[in-house]
């Protein structure tokens, strides 16, 4: 595994191998229940540029930009690359927000996950299959900017301090015609009183 860093991202090239990501690429395109991607803030209805599901132990429900999120349990397979994660980094996640890019017209903006159900310091670990796609990121008060390509196999991890110091996305590509499918691992905080 070649490796990228930086104080608060790191890059694990090749956690999967090449034929391992094919193949669980082509298993969660095929086994996800994919909703519709369209949603309703304050009587108005919006289209997310991407497709997406959220899954979570029991009691734990996320939402992001006002938009709560459907809650849906484990699935096998996604349960057996959570386990192989929480393995390498020593961490325990207990949930995971799975995206699919269909192709290169689908782009989540500028943003940071601080959302409070994550906590002070979220530590967040997100997994590539299918097309490779560019993250981009800037600092929030210096303007630096950086990207790193996301190859299919890989693991970026963002440390604690990621979210309060930097804003990322993931662009457009017009010339990417693939779809991506990516694994957001969190650990959110269970509502008070449970």
């Amino acid at each position: 595994m070649n490796q990228f860093s930086r104080a608060e991202l790191e890059l694990i090239e090749a956690f999967y191998s090449a034929a391992e990501s094919e193949r669980l690429y082509q298993r969660l395109l095929r086994e996800q229940n994919w909703p519709d991607n369209r949603y309703i803030v304050a009587g108005r209805q919006f289209t997310l540029p991407r497709l997406q599901t959220w899954h979570a132990d029991p009691g734990i429900v996320y939402s992001y930009s006002n938009n709560l999120l459907q809650t849906r349990p484990w699935t096998p397979l996604l349960y057996a690359i959570r386990a192989k994660i929480e393995d390498l980094l020593n961490y325990r996640f207990n949930s995971v927000l799975v995206n699919l890019y269909r192709n290169g017209e689908d782009y989540v903006g500028w943003h940071a996950d601080n959302e409070p159900e994550l906590g002070d310091r979220p530590f967040i670990a997100s997994l590539t299959f299918g097309a490779e796609r560019q993250f981009a990121f800037r600092h929030k008060h210096s303007f630096e900017q950086g990207q790193v390509l996301l190859r299919s196999g890989s693991l970026l991890v963002m440390q604690p301090d990621f979210q309060h110091h930097w804003l990322h996305s993931i662009p457009m590509q017009k010339n990417v015609i693939r779809g991506r499918i990516n694994l957001t691992f969190r650990k959110v905080l269970a509502p008070s009183g449970q």
